[in-house]
C-alpha cells in the first residue's frame, strides 16, 4: 500500500473525472488554517518537508490503480486515466519554524487540476497535525524559560507515525531530546531516557535497583525516585552516586506528587549529600501550563520532560485547517458557504515588524520594508533546493519568536496575531462575491 492510495476517496473520484473531461489546465489550492485555537497566539509552520518528500516522489503505479478500483469496485480499466500520473506541479511554502496566523497560506500548489486534487488528503494531514503540534511543543519550550525540554511523547500518540512527527516537530521548536530512539536516529537528535517503575518494582529495594543500573551504565544516569517514596529514593539514589563517585551529568527523575514542593525537597536532599551538579527532571503529566506553574514557583528543576499533552496537543488536538481552490485557468475562484468563506486567487504574505501581516495577491508589490513569507520551492515537481535541516528551522522559530509581542506569546489567554488582506485581494474578493452572489 503506497502513500498514493493514502487519500479521501473522493479526491479519487474528483481527479478521474477532471481527467475524463480534459480538465488539465493549471489550478491553484492553498493551503491554510481559518481560526487559532483559543489558547494559541500563533502557529509554528511544520510539515512542510515532509509533505515536499510526498509530492517529489508521487507516482501513481498500476498497483495504486489497482486498489482504487477495488475500492470503487469497478474495473481497472475505468480507472487506467490515472495510472503514470506524477506531481508536476509548482509549490510555494512558508518553510518550516516560521510564524503564521489564522488565513495565512501555509502552502500553496499550482499545477493540472488532476494533480492537485489528488495530493490534498496528504499534504493536510501532514501539515495539520505537525503544525498543531509544533504549535504546542514551542509553547513548552516558551514556558520553560531556558530550561531543557524533552520529548516523552511516543507511547501515547495517535500511532508510530504520530509520535515520529511529534518528536521531529519538537525537536523543530527546540526540545533538547526525545525518548523515541528511531527519531533520535533518523534526525540526529540526543535520545533521553530513564528507567520506569517496574524497574525499580523488580529488584527487592531501590538501592539495589539503582546499582545494578549504574553497573549497567558506566556514564551519567537518572534514577527515577518515586517508586515508594519520593524523599527517601532521593536519598537513596544520592547516597548510591556518592559511593560510586558519580555526580555531574547524572539526576533524579520525579514524576508524580506535588513536583514543586518535591523537587524543593529533592535539591535540599541532594545539596546536602555533596551533589550540587546532580540535576532533577520532572515528568509526569506535564505540557505548557503545568511548567508554566511550576518554573513560576520558583521550583528547583532543570529539565521538563513532556509527553502525552504535547506529543496529542491534547488541549487543541486538531487545526480548523483547509485545502481550497482559489484560481483554475487563470481565473479567480471563491467558495461563498456560510462561515467557510475563502479568498480567491494566488497568493503572498508580507511582514513587518510590529503591524499587521498583509495577505496580498501573489503578484502584488511588497510594502516598503515588508519580508514575503512564502517562497517557490518545487517547480516543474522537483525542488529548487535541497531540503530545509532542523536546525535550520529552529534558527528561524528563535529569530521568529524575538519578533513577536509579549502577549502573542504568553501561555495563558495569549493576545493572537493576525493578517489584513490588502487592498488589491479586498476588492477582488467583493468583486467576485457579487458576480458569484448574482449568477
Amino acid at each position: 500500500m503506497s502513500d498514493v492510495t493514502t487519500t479521501d476517496l473522493y479526491e479519487v473520484t474528483m481527479a478521474l473525472s477532471y481527467l475524463l473531461e480534459d480538465m488539465s489546465r493549471p489550478a491553484t489550492f492553498s493551503l491554510f488554517v481559518r481560526d487559532l485555537p483559543s489558547e494559541r497566539g500563533f502557529l509554528v509552520s511544520a510539515g512542510i518537508e515532509p509533505a515536499l518528500d510526498y509530492l517529489s516522489a508521487f507516482r501513481v503505479t498500476s498497483a495504486d490503480v489497482e486498489d482504487f478500483a477495488s475500492a470503487l469496485h469497478r474495473p481497472y480499466a475505468d480507472l487506467s486515466p490515472l495510472c503514470g500520473m506524477t506531481f508536476t506541479g509548482e509549490v510555494r511554502a512558508v518553510p518550516e519554524g516560521r510564524v503564521v496566523f489564522a488565513g495565512e497560506p501555509l502552502l500553496e500548489v499550482t499545477a493540472p487540476l488532476a494533480e492537485a486534487q489528488l495530493v490534498e488528503t496528504f499534504l493536510l494531514n501532514q501539515v495539520s497535525h505537525q503544525t498543531a503540534v509544533a504549535s504546542k511543543a514551542v509553547r513548552s519550550v516558551l514556558a520553560a524559560s531556558g530550561r531543557p525540554v524533552v520529548d516523552f511523547s511516543l507511547r501515547r500518540t495517535h500511532g508510530t507515525s504520530a509520535g515520529m512527527q511529534a518528536a521531529r516537530t519538537a525537536a523543530l521548536t527546540g526540545f533538547a531530546g526525545t525518548s523515541n530512539v528511531a527519531a533520535a536516529v533518523r534526525w540526529g537528535l540526543p535520545a533521553s531516557g530513564t528507567m520506569a517503575h517496574s524497574y525499580v518494582e523488580a529488584f527487592p529495594d531501590e538501592e539495589a535497583a539503582f546499582r545494578a543500573f549504574a553497573r549497567a551504565h558506566p556514564g551519567p544516569v537518572t534514577f527515577l525516585v518515586d517508586t515508594y517514596d519520593s524523599v527517601r529514593g532521593v536519598r537513596t539514589a544520592a547516597r548510591v552516586l556518592r559511593d560510586l563517585g558519580r555526580g555531574p551529568g547524572c539526576a533524579v527523575r520525579l514524576d508524580s506528587g506535588d513536583l514543586g514542593d518535591l523537587a524543593r525537597r529533592a535539591r535540599a536532599e541532594l545539596d546536602r549529600a555533596g551533589l550540587p551538579g546532580v540535576r532533577v527532571v520532572a515528568s509526569g503529566g506535564l505540557d505548557e501550563y503545568g511548567v508554566d506553574s511550576l518554573v513560576r514557583s520558583g521550583a528547583p528543576i532543570d529539565v521538563y520532560a513532556v509527553g502525552t499533552r504535547v506529543g496529542t496537543s491534547a488541549d487543541a488536538p486538531y487545526l480548523d485547517s483547509a485545502y481550497k481552490l482559489v484560481e483554475y485557468d487563470g481565473r479567480p475562484v471563491m467558495k461563498l458557504s456560510s462561515a467557510k468563506v475563502t479568498s480567491p486567487g494566488r497568493k503572498q504574505v508580507f511582514r513587518r515588524q510590529g503591524v499587521d501581516d498583509v495577505i496580498a495577491l501573489w503578484d502584488e508589490p511588497a510594502p516598503a520594508g515588508a519580508e514575503p513569507l512564502l517562497r517557490t520551492v518545487m517547480r516543474d515537481g522537483r525542488r529548487l533546493r535541497p531540503p530545509d535541516t532542523l536546525p535550520e528551522g529552529r534558527a528561524r522559530l528563535t529569530a521568529e519568536l524575538a519578533t513577536l509581542p509579549a502577549d502573542a506569546l504568553r501561555i495563558r489567554a495569549p493576545r493572537p496575531g493576525r493578517a489584513v488582506c490588502s487592498e488589491r485581494l479586498s476588492g477582488l474578493t467583493a468583486d467576485l462575491r457579487r458576480r458569484l452572489g448574482s449568477s
